[in-house]
């Protein structure tokens, strides 16, 4: 598996498995245990998708816990030093584990400060191997990275041919933070699967449209994390690393790019105050 190197020296494999969406435990299990068998070591989960005690039973069903790279997220409601330090905890025993590989602060509201501090003391005491961010705009990493003194490893932000963050990744690369997608299909808006410039490049390499699009984000390496519960897309989006686009194709794709967000804006109020006002149940 192809990685990438964090700033802190520690290797991220550069495609992963998401479970975004998938609440049900029993599916959401078996999706898991699949996409390890496959080859998959990244799993990507949140406190907010209400499916990590499943993916944890997955792992414990698995391979070697140091084979596998996990990842989960704190949620909006969780801000602050105190109850970051509580949630991290929760999430740990949900998953069944010692330690995370990565922890994300998911949404950039409430006290995102307090919860940097908790996630840098975790980090320091070796309970988190590397921490970052998701969701965060490039003005609020600045203000993360100038006012804590500790730059993100990571900030997984929306990234999909119909919203490339071009300018944003150039930002990221500049200050040494990684750039992971999520949504790397766009959920199928704009008719994604059926895009006559996607469907083309596919046809010629004889792969599917999922298949260019996670070739595309990681030779622009980018982490990806596509989310299925079909066991053959599970396996297809897996085989992507046996092609390469050439430059004409990747300038092809970057042509799709309307440049804005096709789910919300994380700086309109009313999205600001519904995330912020969501509470987890246990």
């Amino acid at each position: 598996m192809q990685k990438v190197i964090l700033n802190n020296g520690i290797e991220m494999p550069i495609l992963g498995f998401g479970v975004f969406q998938i609440p049900d435990q029993n599916e959401c299990e078996k999706a898991v245990l699949e996409a390890i068998e496959t080859g998959y070591q990244l799993i990507d989960t949140a406190a907010s998708y209400a499916n990590e005690r499943a993916v944890g039973n997955a792992i414990k069903k698995s391979v070697a816990r140091e084979d596998l790279f996990i990842t989960t997220k704190l949620w909006a409601s969780d801000m602050g030093y105190e109850n970051t330090k509580l949630a991290f905890q929760k999430s740990l025993d949900k998953l069944q584990l010692d330690y995370l590989d990565l922890y994300l602060i998911h949404q950039p509201y409430g006290d995102v400060f307090g919860s940097w501090k908790a996630m840098q003391e975790l980090y320091n005491e070796g309970k988190i191997k590397a921490i970052g961010v998701a969701n965060f705009h490039p003005d609020r990493v600045t203000d993360l990275i100038i006012n804590s003194g500790f730059t993100p490893a990571i900030n997984q932000i929306e990234t999909h041919p119909f919203h490339q963050q071009i300018e944003s990744n150039q930002f990221l690369i500049e200050n040494n933070v990684q750039i992971q997608s999520w949504g790397p299909f766009a959920e199928g808006k704009n008719d994604i699967f059926n895009n006559e410039t996607l469907k083309n490049i596919a046809k010629k390499h004889k792969k599917s449209v999922a298949q260019v699009i996670l070739r595309w984000l990681t030779q622009r390496e980018i982490i990806a994390i596509p989310k299925t519960v079909r066991k053959e897309r599970i396996a297809e989006n897996f085989d992507i690393f046996n092609f390469e686009l050439s430059e004409k194709e990747m300038e092809l794709i970057k042509t799709l790019d309307t440049n804005s967000s096709l789910f919300f804006d994380h700086r309109d109020p009313n999205m600001v105050k519904w995330i912020s006002e969501r509470k987890l149940n246990d």
